[in-house]
Protein backbone atom coordinates (compact mmCIF):
# COMPACT_ATOMS: atom_id res chain seq x y z
CA UNK A 1 0.00 0.00 0.00
CA UNK A 2 2.82 2.36 0.96
CA UNK A 3 4.56 1.61 -2.32
CA UNK A 4 1.39 2.44 -4.28
CA UNK A 5 1.04 5.77 -2.46
CA UNK A 6 4.66 6.68 -3.25
CA UNK A 7 4.22 5.80 -6.90
CA UNK A 8 1.02 7.85 -7.04
CA UNK A 9 2.81 10.83 -5.47
CA UNK A 10 5.65 10.57 -7.99
CA UNK A 11 3.12 10.39 -10.83
CA UNK A 12 1.37 13.52 -9.58
CA UNK A 13 4.68 15.38 -9.38
CA UNK A 14 5.49 14.34 -12.94
CA UNK A 15 2.09 15.52 -14.18
CA UNK A 16 2.46 18.85 -12.38
CA UNK A 17 5.92 19.31 -13.87
CA UNK A 18 4.67 18.45 -17.35
CA UNK A 19 1.80 20.88 -17.06
CA UNK A 20 4.10 23.65 -15.89
CA UNK A 21 6.00 23.34 -19.16
CA UNK A 22 2.94 24.00 -21.28
CA UNK A 23 3.24 27.53 -22.59
CA UNK A 24 0.29 29.69 -23.45
CA UNK A 25 -0.07 32.46 -26.02
CA UNK A 26 -2.67 35.19 -25.96
CA UNK A 27 -3.42 36.65 -29.38
CA UNK A 28 -4.97 40.03 -28.57
CA UNK A 29 -6.52 41.43 -31.71
CA UNK A 30 -9.52 42.38 -33.80
CA UNK A 31 -11.44 40.69 -36.64
CA UNK A 32 -8.19 39.66 -38.34
CA UNK A 33 -7.32 37.60 -35.26
CA UNK A 34 -10.84 36.43 -34.49
CA UNK A 35 -11.11 35.11 -38.04
CA UNK A 36 -14.11 37.05 -39.33
CA UNK A 37 -15.63 35.21 -42.28
CA UNK A 38 -13.88 31.91 -41.58
CA UNK A 39 -14.37 29.27 -38.91
CA UNK A 40 -12.56 29.61 -35.58
CA UNK A 41 -10.53 26.54 -36.52
CA UNK A 42 -9.30 28.26 -39.68
CA UNK A 43 -8.27 31.52 -37.98
CA UNK A 44 -4.52 32.01 -37.85
CA UNK A 45 -4.12 31.64 -34.03
CA UNK A 46 -5.57 28.12 -34.16
CA UNK A 47 -3.38 27.28 -37.17
CA UNK A 48 -0.32 28.57 -35.30
CA UNK A 49 -1.20 26.22 -32.44
CA UNK A 50 -1.29 23.28 -34.85
CA UNK A 51 2.04 24.27 -36.42
CA UNK A 52 3.71 24.49 -33.02
CA UNK A 53 2.40 21.08 -32.01
CA UNK A 54 3.30 19.39 -35.30
CA UNK A 55 6.63 21.06 -36.14
CA UNK A 56 8.03 21.68 -32.66
CA UNK A 57 6.33 18.75 -30.94
CA UNK A 58 5.29 21.04 -28.09
CA UNK A 59 2.03 21.32 -26.23
CA UNK A 60 0.70 24.87 -26.44
CA UNK A 61 -2.39 26.65 -25.20
CA UNK A 62 -3.59 29.33 -27.60
CA UNK A 63 -6.06 31.95 -26.39
CA UNK A 64 -7.79 33.71 -29.27
CA UNK A 65 -8.48 37.17 -27.88
CA UNK A 66 -9.63 38.57 -31.20
CA UNK A 67 -12.91 40.51 -31.29
CA UNK A 68 -14.33 42.00 -34.48
CA UNK A 69 -14.33 45.77 -34.52
CA UNK A 70 -11.96 45.97 -31.59
CA UNK A 71 -9.88 49.11 -31.14
CA UNK A 72 -6.84 49.47 -28.91
CA UNK A 73 -9.14 50.92 -26.26
CA UNK A 74 -11.36 47.83 -26.41
CA UNK A 75 -8.33 45.57 -26.20
CA UNK A 76 -7.04 47.40 -23.15
CA UNK A 77 -10.45 47.17 -21.45
CA UNK A 78 -10.63 43.38 -21.75
CA UNK A 79 -6.93 42.65 -21.19
CA UNK A 80 -7.20 42.17 -17.41
CA UNK A 81 -9.68 39.34 -17.91
CA UNK A 82 -7.31 37.58 -20.31
CA UNK A 83 -4.33 38.08 -17.99
CA UNK A 84 -6.13 36.01 -15.35
CA UNK A 85 -5.23 33.05 -17.55
CA UNK A 86 -1.53 33.96 -17.01
CA UNK A 87 -0.33 33.74 -20.64
CA UNK A 88 3.41 33.30 -21.18
CA UNK A 89 3.30 35.28 -24.42
CA UNK A 90 1.05 38.14 -25.47
CA UNK A 91 0.92 38.75 -29.21
CA UNK A 92 -0.58 42.19 -29.81
CA UNK A 93 -2.30 42.67 -33.18
CA UNK A 94 -4.38 45.78 -32.59
CA UNK A 95 -4.70 49.24 -34.06
CA UNK A 96 -6.09 48.66 -37.53
CA UNK A 97 -9.59 49.80 -36.52
CA UNK A 98 -8.17 52.88 -34.82
CA UNK A 99 -6.51 53.83 -38.09
CA UNK A 100 -9.50 53.04 -40.27
CA UNK A 101 -11.67 55.22 -38.05
CA UNK A 102 -9.14 58.04 -38.11
CA UNK A 103 -8.78 58.05 -34.33
CA UNK A 104 -6.24 60.19 -32.49
CA UNK A 105 -2.94 58.32 -32.81
CA UNK A 106 -1.61 59.74 -29.55
CA UNK A 107 -4.41 57.96 -27.73
CA UNK A 108 -3.89 54.82 -29.81
CA UNK A 109 -0.21 54.76 -28.87
CA UNK A 110 -1.06 55.35 -25.21
CA UNK A 111 -3.49 52.40 -25.27
CA UNK A 112 -0.92 50.10 -26.87
CA UNK A 113 1.70 51.15 -24.34
CA UNK A 114 -0.67 50.46 -21.46
CA UNK A 115 -1.40 47.01 -22.88
CA UNK A 116 2.31 46.32 -23.07
CA UNK A 117 2.91 47.60 -19.54
CA UNK A 118 0.11 45.51 -18.02
CA UNK A 119 1.24 42.38 -19.89
CA UNK A 120 4.83 42.82 -18.72
CA UNK A 121 3.71 43.34 -15.13
CA UNK A 122 1.95 40.00 -15.46
CA UNK A 123 5.33 38.49 -16.44
CA UNK A 124 4.29 37.84 -20.04
CA UNK A 125 6.68 38.21 -22.95
CA UNK A 126 5.19 40.76 -25.34
CA UNK A 127 5.33 40.48 -29.12
CA UNK A 128 4.01 43.16 -31.44
CA UNK A 129 2.44 42.97 -34.90
CA UNK A 130 2.56 46.20 -36.84
CA UNK A 131 -0.35 47.43 -38.93
CA UNK A 132 -0.65 49.63 -42.01
CA UNK A 133 -3.54 51.66 -43.39
CA UNK A 134 -4.27 52.69 -46.99
CA UNK A 135 -2.75 55.99 -48.20
CA UNK A 136 -6.20 57.39 -48.96
CA UNK A 137 -6.41 58.35 -45.29
CA UNK A 138 -3.75 60.92 -46.06
CA UNK A 139 -0.05 60.33 -46.56
CA UNK A 140 0.87 62.08 -43.34
CA UNK A 141 -1.60 60.12 -41.19
CA UNK A 142 -0.60 56.82 -42.81
CA UNK A 143 3.08 57.50 -42.23
CA UNK A 144 2.48 58.51 -38.62
CA UNK A 145 0.45 55.33 -38.14
CA UNK A 146 3.29 53.15 -39.44
CA UNK A 147 5.91 55.01 -37.40
CA UNK A 148 3.85 54.59 -34.23
CA UNK A 149 4.56 50.87 -34.19
CA UNK A 150 8.24 51.41 -34.90
CA UNK A 151 8.47 53.87 -32.01
CA UNK A 152 6.69 51.51 -29.62
CA UNK A 153 8.91 48.63 -30.69
CA UNK A 154 12.06 50.65 -30.01
CA UNK A 155 10.79 52.16 -26.75
CA UNK A 156 9.95 48.80 -25.19
CA UNK A 157 12.59 46.78 -27.06
CA UNK A 158 10.01 44.41 -28.45
CA UNK A 159 10.34 41.74 -31.06
CA UNK A 160 7.88 42.74 -33.76
CA UNK A 161 6.48 41.87 -37.15
CA UNK A 162 6.46 44.98 -39.37
CA UNK A 163 3.03 44.13 -40.81
CA UNK A 164 0.70 41.31 -39.83
CA UNK A 165 -0.77 41.07 -43.34
CA UNK A 166 2.53 41.15 -45.20
CA UNK A 167 2.13 39.01 -48.32
CA UNK A 168 -1.64 38.84 -47.87
CA UNK A 169 -2.91 42.42 -48.14
CA UNK A 170 -3.89 43.25 -51.71
CA UNK A 171 -3.69 39.62 -52.86
CA UNK A 172 -7.14 38.79 -54.23
CA UNK A 173 -6.78 35.02 -53.93
CA UNK A 174 -5.90 35.33 -50.22
CA UNK A 175 -8.75 37.62 -49.21
CA UNK A 176 -12.51 37.55 -48.96
CA UNK A 177 -14.72 39.63 -51.21
CA UNK A 178 -14.38 42.71 -49.01
CA UNK A 179 -10.67 42.82 -49.87
CA UNK A 180 -9.82 43.37 -46.20
CA UNK A 181 -10.27 40.11 -44.34
CA UNK A 182 -8.18 37.04 -45.21
CA UNK A 183 -9.87 33.87 -46.41
CA UNK A 184 -8.77 30.38 -45.35
CA UNK A 185 -5.70 30.49 -47.59
CA UNK A 186 -4.86 33.93 -46.28
CA UNK A 187 -5.00 32.72 -42.69
CA UNK A 188 -2.76 29.80 -43.60
CA UNK A 189 -0.21 32.24 -44.99
CA UNK A 190 -0.39 34.46 -41.90
CA UNK A 191 -0.10 31.45 -39.60
CA UNK A 192 3.13 30.32 -41.27
CA UNK A 193 4.61 33.82 -40.96
CA UNK A 194 3.55 34.17 -37.32
CA UNK A 195 4.85 30.69 -36.49
CA UNK A 196 8.25 31.54 -37.99
CA UNK A 197 8.25 34.81 -36.09
CA UNK A 198 7.54 33.40 -32.64
CA UNK A 199 8.88 29.84 -32.68
CA UNK A 200 12.18 30.84 -31.07
CA UNK A 201 10.23 32.21 -28.09
CA UNK A 202 8.95 28.70 -27.36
Amino acid sequence: MKKIVILLFISLLYIAHANSNVKSILFLGDSLTEGLGVSKEDAYPNLVEKLIESKLNKNILVINGGVSGSTTSDGLARLQWYLKKKPDLVFIALGANDGLRGLDLQQTQKNLEEIITHAKKANAKVLLAGMLIPPNYGAQYSERFKKMYEDIKDKYELKSMPFLLQGVAGEQELNQRDGIHPNEKGHEYIAKEVFTFLKDEL
